[in-house]
């Protein structure tokens, strides 16, 4: 992309009702745009980066042997009125009526509704385990939203529902899915720790969030600082393993760790007094176990192996997916923007002219921006009437990771600039070797293109 062509509309000021980093920067980046409380327009370097994240959540979910679907977001309220949960759930839901008077829901969940598609379709024990999830905008009408993408009224989600015949198999899909969520983040470039939790208006008592460290966390968290000492890494695991994805939760969920609401004093005495931590947290997913609450209350059932019906066991599990752009750069930016981690990056480098219109410089920097275009990777090419000042200030508030900078004076000694965003070190090589560089590096990270 040139950016003579592209939609960015950055910003050179802050916006005053902008309160914490991710908010400020992602309207600077001209990534957002508020449109009502709590409800943004994705402008497209925001689009952008939204379905790199959704792209590897619906990898990691397939890879764990979860099918994809896609559910409406707008809801019959008669199932929720089945289940209980209607008049429960409180002002967050935002209840409608449609022309003909039947009372509607924009959806916050899907419980309900995976509930009734799964009772209409699935009889026998044979056809279990099955784990089912979208990826979908959601609507939780919250009373004073704020922090921009992270604390808004609509939100994208990927949210799953599995369904078993035995709490040992559901429980097995439960640690199932903490194994992918671990995958996912690491991919994301973030270490998302899970905590014990509470099961909230989704019910359950068997519950982990996952939690990302960051000032500006709405959850008071306590944790044993071993646990950050953790990492999933490249290791291959076999999802169908009960052995191995038990092995992992225990591996990742054995020290302390909790939110404010599970909290155990006396639990947390016994951590080894200089590895207490006591910090804020961003929650970016939580996983639950509930048993047969929905089935129950919604006949949910199939015939076991004596030919009896027997309600299945459900566990529900959910990733927020717009949330962690802003979790993504609360904990990892500087003063100058943001910086994003080479896996979900816009664009995979930037490319700065510093004499547009020079002809030699012109040059390079097409056959730059061709030959990274040919191996499959997207470059950013600034190639406005702009001063240098303006343009590494631009690359430097959007965040791409590695930044190529072309001038004549360079180019006389036959080399190009090569910056890395987050530590700020440059090496002077060869273009030809600046594009291997930057291909050596996405080939660790999957370049996958985007929008």
């Amino acid at each position: 992309m040139r950016l003579s062509r592209y939609f960015l509309p950055v910003l050179k000021e802050t916006p005053s009702e902008a309160q914490i980093v991710s908010h400020r920067y992602m309207l600077r980046a001209g990534m957002i745009k508020q449109s009502s409380a709590g409800i943004y327009s994705w402008l497209p370097l925001g689009f952008k980066v939204l379905k790199k994240l959704e792209g590897i959540v619906h990898e990691e979910q397939q890879r764990a042997g979860h099918i994809p679907m896609l559910m409406p977001t707008i809801q019959s309220a008669d199932l929720w009125q089945e289940s209980g949960r209607y008049d429960d759930y409180g002002a967050e839901m935002l209840r409608i009526s449609d022309r003909h008077g039947r009372d509607m829901l924009y959806g916050p969940t899907n419980e309900e509704l995976i509930t009734d598609i799964f009772r209409a379709n699935v009889s026998s024990y044979k056809d279990l385990p099955l784990t089912l999830y979208h990826i979908q905008w959601k609507f939780r009408d919250e009373i004073r939203p704020r922090f921009g993408v992270m604390r808004g009224r609509e939100f994208y989600m990927k949210d799953g529902y599995n369904f078993d015949l035995t709490q040992e198999d559901a429980l097995h899909a439960y640690n199932r899915h903490l194994v992918s969520y671990l995958r996912t983040y690491e991919r994301m470039g973030l270490q998302a720790i899970p905590m014990r939790a509470d099961g909230g208006p989704i019910g359950g008592d068997y519950t982990h969030e996952f939690l990302v460290l960051a000032e500006t966390g709405e959850s008071e968290v306590f944790y044993d600082s071993a646990v950050t000492d953790l990492s999933f890494g490249d290791r291959e695991i076999d999802y169908d393993s009960v052995e191995q994805c038990q092995s992992v939760l225990e591996e990742f969920t054995s020290k302390y760790a909790r939110t404010d609401e599970t909290h155990d004093a006396a639990l947390f005495n016994e951590v080894p007094e200089e590895r207490r931590r006591v910090a804020r947290g961003i929650e970016v997913g939580q996983i639950f176990y509930f048993g047969t609450k929905y089935s129950e209350a919604m006949g949910a059932t199939v015939q076991g192996p004596d030919g009896k019906p027997t309600p299945v066991h459900m566990g529900s599990h959910g990733i927020g997916v717009s949330r962690l752009l802003g979790a993504i750069i609360e904990a990892s930016h500087d003063d100058k923007g943001i910086i994003w981690p080479e896996g979900v990056t816009p664009f995979h480098c930037g490319i700065v002219n510093l004499k547009q219109g020079d002809d030699e410089a012109d040059a390079a920097c097409n056959q730059l921006y061709a030959a990274l275009t040919a191996l499959g990777l997207e470059p950013l090419y600034d190639d406005r009437k702009e001063r240098a000042g303006g343009k590494f200030a631009t690359m430097d508030l959007i965040g791409l990771p590695w930044r190529i900078t072309v001038g004549p004076r360079g180019l006389k000694n036959g080399v190009v600039e090569l910056t890395s965003r987050r530590s700020g070190e440059s090496e002077e090589l060869s273009p030809e070797d600046a594009v291997k560089k930057i291909a050596a590096i996405y080939a660790k990270h999957g370049a996958t293109r985007g929008f």
